[in-house]
């Protein structure tokens, strides 16, 4: 048969004048052309002194740069003792991509927001992930993830920390599929950890105002009419997650029980949360009330189509209005606030500031035989917390029009 003693070339491919028979661009690969002048791929290896060939499928269906990128792959399985031909004929692999987008969907019912879902596909996505994703996930190497990770490592530490247990996620979810064997080759401990250098440990701690100067910059906050104002504001009274108020919808709060009760599928700790309302809150929401037009409490403040469901306002929108006010806090910090103010100025017990917060309280046991979630003494605390941060010199919150609702 004959076979070119050089690497094939897209051009010579494609030439009429290409002799039938087999013409090799080395490593195992060849290009059969047939008397008709058909043109398809072929791999050739030899195992236990015997030649073994495979079809790889026919050209141009399958270009030049395809077919080796094939034999690549072939050549590592028989590196690896493996069989190219036994391997294909295995129960539909995916590739990494594939396989990730297998997992994302697996969580589906576990994430209770959109930003995780967001998360898992940026960064096992394109953004990130483009050098693997075609990579038939049995093939997936140690090479392969630091091909990942090292151009992130240092410059993004906390996205390619989170991304390296994501890869590994994956990698075991394949290989409890049966689609690979062996080590996890993203595995932190006793693998990469020899690799590349710890990653340093973000921050945990917001950025917060100290709780002495919260009512003076309340008082700023309630001269102002925009809506992130008066989220800002209901965020501060309740010590509410930032999530928690923009996705709060007034079926959730019952003004006469002064009562907000938060579903188990927007807190962080999985649980049903009832936050109680003091005077200052319900003053805000039955402003609020009385120029409603949608679902949430805080609406987005953009236009929408009205065939379309309401979204809440911006995760954004509480930030901006800070840093408009020239103000270097996070609004997650003002918890922190209000717990030192807790600490510091009230003798309520540990416990009731805790579960104020929503924080868990106590180990497993103990919180198995606290049944009640103490709202009556929250009560009483809110209401501290919020004639704390009100004056007696302050008067009620500006009135709220509809048009207000609607200011950026």
């Amino acid at each position: 048969m004959a076979r070119s003693s050089s690497k094939l070339t897209d051009t010579g491919i494609k030439s009429s004048s290409l002799k039938p028979g087999r013409h090799s661009d080395g490593a195992g690969l060849y290009l059969n052309v047939s008397p008709a002048g058909s043109k398809s791929w072929l791999f050739m290896w030899t195992r236990d002194g015997k030649r073994r060939e495979m079809g790889m499928g026919a050209y141009p269906g399958i270009g030049l740069a395809k077919a080796r990128k094939m034999a690549a792959e072939c050549r590592e399985l028989v590196a690896e003792g493996r069989d190219p031909i036994a391997e294909r004929e295995k129960d539909a692999e995916p590739t990494f991509g594939e396989c990730a987008d297998m997992v994302i969907a697996s969580m589906e019912g576990s994430w209770r927001n959109e930003k995780h879902r967001y998360q898992w596909n940026q960064t096992l996505g394109p953004s990130y992930c483009k050098a693997i994703r075609d990579r038939r996930i049995s093939l997936v190497s140690t090479d392969d993830v630091l091909k990942v990770l090292k151009p992130i490592w240092k410059t993004k530490t906390e996205t390619a920390s989170r991304l390296r247990g994501r890869i590994e996620r994956v990698l075991d979810f394949a290989k409890a599929k049966g689609w690979r064997t062996g080590e996890n080759p993203a595995l932190w401990r006793g693998h990469l950890s020899n690799i590349l250098p710890s990653p340093k440990q973000p921050d945990a701690h917001f950025a917060a105002m100290a709780y002495e100067d919260v009512p003076a910059f309340l008082i700023r906050v309630r001269e102002a009419e925009a809506l992130a104002a008066r989220a800002l504001e209901f965020t501060i009274l309740t010590a509410a997650r930032s999530g928690e108020t923009l996705g709060a919808r007034w079926s959730e709060i019952d003004l006469k029980k002064a009562v907000w009760t938060i579903p188990a599928n927007r807190m962080k700790a999985g649980k049903e949360h009832r936050v109680p309302l003091s005077g200052r809150v319900v003053d805000i929401l039955r402003a609020l009330h009385e120029a409603r037009t949608e679902e949430f409490v805080f609406p987005s403040l953009q236009r929408r189509d009205p065939l379309k469901p309401c979204k809440p306002l911006s995760n954004m929108a509480m930030m901006m209005f800070l840093r408009r006010l020239k103000v270097d806090v996070t609004v997650h910090g003002f918890r922190s606030a209000f717990r030192d103010w807790c600490g510091n100025e009230t003798s309520y017990p540990r416990e009731v500031a805790e579960q104020a917060l929503a924080h868990h309280v106590g180990d497993a046991v103990e919180r198995a035989y606290r049944r009640g979630d103490a709202l009556e003494k929250r009560r009483q605390l809110m209401e501290a917390w919020a004639a704390y941060l009100t004056p007696s010199d302050v008067g009620n919150i500006t009135e709220l029009r509809p048009a207000d609702t609607r200011t950026a």
